[in-house]
């Protein structure tokens, strides 16, 4: 049986698709049976839609569908073994996912370079947004092992209620802090000081 903690954000993660996804006459009621649905039926859900195997392993999650461009994100950062994304639905301003690019069941198998990410993250989102603390957090969505980069400004917790975050504000948070390329600095030689009487010149041409 799911968490309570993970079965808030999977709901989470499902009323975000039927949003994008559902024509506008089906959103409301299909938002919620989501809402309205305790662990069980979630599970039986996900494995019904084939989100979920009976294994817990993926067909196409939505954390998948992210990594291969299908679904929509803000992405902030990435390395060769994850990306970094905003939380579309966050508890505090800047909240943000980091993804592995496999499909990881396992919060064992989160190699260094993904921890390597997250700290980065960790450390702009302190920097940029000067939050109290923040809160590091694997969670396992979907049969997805993902972290919760999660900014304290009060007393949040990942428990804490979540609010969508509008797209405009996603937007701005993305330039904040998303990881912008480093400048080309191009060598100049070091030339040597000439004394001015050993100076040569060219001719001139009349």
């Amino acid at each position: 049986m799911l968490p309570q903690d993970q079965l808030e954000q999977i709901k989470n993660q499902i009323i975000e698709q039927i949003d994008s996804r559902f024509p506008e006459d089906k959103k409301a009621s299909a938002k919620e049976q989501i809402k309205n649905m305790n662990s069980e039926q979630l599970e039986e859900f996900l494995k019904q839609n084939n989100l979920m195997k009976e294994d817990g392993s993926d067909q196409q999650c939505i954390f998948c569908s992210i990594i291969s461009g299908e679904a929509k994100s803000y992405q902030i950062d990435e390395n060769k073994e994850a990306i970094a994304i905003l939380e579309l639905n966050p508890v505090s301003r800047g909240h943000i996912l980091v993804i592995p690019k496999k499909h990881l069941a396992s919060e064992k198998e989160l190699s260094k370079e993904i921890y390597n990410l997250t700290k980065k993250i960790t450390k702009k989102i302190k920097t940029k947004l000067k939050p109290k603390n923040a809160i590091i957090s694997p969670a396992n969505l979907f049969g997805h092992e993902i972290i919760n980069i999660l900014p304290v400004y009060e007393n949040e917790t990942l428990n804490s209620k979540r609010q969508k975050a509008k797209p405009e504000e996603l937007e701005k948070l993305q330039n904040i802090l998303k990881e912008k390329p480093k400048p080309k600095v191009i060598k100049i030689p070091k030339i040597k000081k000439i004394p001015a009487e050993k100076l040569w010149l060219p001719k001139r041409i009349p």
